[in-house]
């Protein structure tokens, strides 16, 4: 046994070490770096609704990558189909109970407050945008394989739609090509027409009161808007920040319509904004007023829960 014991021994001081520089040489390089995660933030900043697949498809990176920079470094999640911050802060917190006590006291004193109120948001609507995967499920018995689905990504094709309306429908829609950004003035323009629209569409709405219900993106904030929108006889109700649950739009109005075009392969861009104007069309008064009254739901529970998110 002692032989056997020095042998094995002999055999463990001679075995080769790995040269620790190759093996350090030859791990993969961390695609989750500075510049990587400095555009990603900005792709999120120009469209909240990103999803992670487009993300990792702009940046030529992993999904995973895409994920572990949205969640670990940007401190990102998805609320209402919207990138929001993970953890709301104190301040925020406190900010959007705040400021729903406050828009719950103005409906409490004014028995028209929903019938004056115009809200209006924005999302890209897409020539071709993929269903989602729980969209294609189907039943199978478990000898079966599974059903195979080709991977399709979202076409280059799209249009930015800005959509005004209340608890009647819709107003008024604008599509902006691909490439523009809108702008301070180029929302200053669409309140202008609102105006027109109003006047064309809600006989007396002007003369009781205009409650524009918008989120406070930076071309909404910019001071040439807020000038026209006083000037248009507006009212701006507040919205706080990070705070799609909150907005109408958001929870109720798109993603009932991206529902409806999801999966669906438009011959143009022209094609899928008919398809858009005609499932407009055909939501009854009731999907409208309905939508519109639940945000009153969601400021109760925002208060209840002390500013946290409000998922359902």
């Amino acid at each position: 046994m002692n032989k056997v014991r020095r042998c094995r021994a002999l055999l463990s001081r001679r075995r080769i070490r790995p040269d620790r520089s190759i093996s350090l040489r030859c791990r993969p390089t961390s695609v989750v770096t500075e510049k990587n995660v400095s555009t990603v933030e900005g792709l999120v900043k120009q469209d909240r609704r990103i999803t992670v697949k487009q993300l990792a498809s702009e940046t030529r990176i992993s999904v995973g990558s895409v994920e572990k920079i949205l969640h670990d470094h940007l401190n990102l999640n998805k609320v209402s189909a919207r990138w929001v911050p993970r953890l709301l802060t104190a301040d925020q917190k406190k900010e959007r109970a705040d400021c729903c006590k406050h828009l719950l006291r103005l409906e409490a004193n004014d028995d028209l407050f929903f019938q004056k109120i115009v809200t209006m948001d924005e999302t890209w609507i897409y020539q071709f945008d993929p269903e989602p995967k729980n969209a294609s499920m189907q039943w199978k018995r478990p000898s079966s394989p599974p059903p195979k689905k080709a991977k399709v990504t979202q076409s280059s094709g799209k249009v930015m739609l800005s959509c005004f309306w209340d608890c009647e429908g819709i107003i008024m829609t604008d599509y902006m090509e691909k490439g523009k950004t809108i702008t301070g003035e180029y929302y200053s323009g669409l309140l202008k027409r609102l105006r027109s629209e109003l006047v064309r569409r809600r006989r007396g709405k002007l003369r009781n009161g205009v409650l524009l219900l918008h989120d406070n993106a930076p071309a909404h904030r910019a001071r040439q808007a807020v000038e026209t929108a006083d000037q248009c006889g507006y009212e701006i109700l507040p919205h706080p920040p990070y705070s799609p649950d909150l907005a109408p739009s958001d929870f109720c109005l798109f993603p009932n319509l991206k529902k409806s075009i999801k999966g669906r392969r438009f011959e143009d861009i022209e094609d899928a904004i008919s398809a858009v104007e005609e499932w407009f069309q055909a939501q009854n008064d009731t999907f409208y007023s309905q939508g519109l009254l639940k945000v009153k739901d969601r400021w109760q529970k925002c208060v209840t829960m002390q500013g946290d998110y409000v998922e359902k």
